[in-house]
């Protein structure tokens, strides 16, 4: 017999909303990062070196695929599921990060980052930022989506 799915709780005010998205994102940390790959889909966990709301921060490195994918299309979704399968998706575009007082500063504070590459001048470093233009929330298995507002 199937599982009903739980009760859906109604989320009244925009901040409620972006509150338990943040939660959520707080509590799983490692989202999976969706890509196209031509015409193929592919999906991969992350793990962001920096979140600013719903902006994320993506540390890669040239020679992985992804870097091509993300070149020829920078449309891009991340999914966060907590223990409780919450689930918060974050629909972007991924943007190469240029600006340098901020990637010294994520480089600052990513001890795992300066073990591994040296420097924050390191060719093979890429930073995306994740800028969203789309954020949903679901409460467990409730198959509805709440959308989050970005502001």
């Amino acid at each position: 017999m199937p599982m009903p799915p739980p009760p859906i709780t109604p989320v009244y005010t925009p901040e409620q909303l972006r509150e338990l998205a943040q939660t959520v994102i707080r509590a799983a940390r490692f989202p999976q990062l969706a890509t196209l790959d031509g015409d193929q889909a592919r999906v991969r966990p992350v793990s962001p070196v920096r979140v600013d709301g719903f902006t994320l921060y993506v540390a890669n490195l040239r020679m992985y695929h992804k870097t091509q994918e993300l070149a020829a299309n920078p449309r891009c979704e991340l999914c966060y599921l907590d223990a409780d399968h919450n689930q918060v998706r974050i629909t972007g575009v991924a943007e190469v990060l240029t600006d340098r007082v901020l990637l010294q500063e994520i480089w600052d504070t990513n001890p795992l980052l300066r073990s591994y590459l040296g420097t924050v001048d390191n060719p093979a470093l890429i930073i995306y930022r994740i800028v969203p233009n789309r954020v949903r929330y679901m409460k467990e298995w409730a198959l509805q989506y709440y959308e989050v507002p970005l502001v």
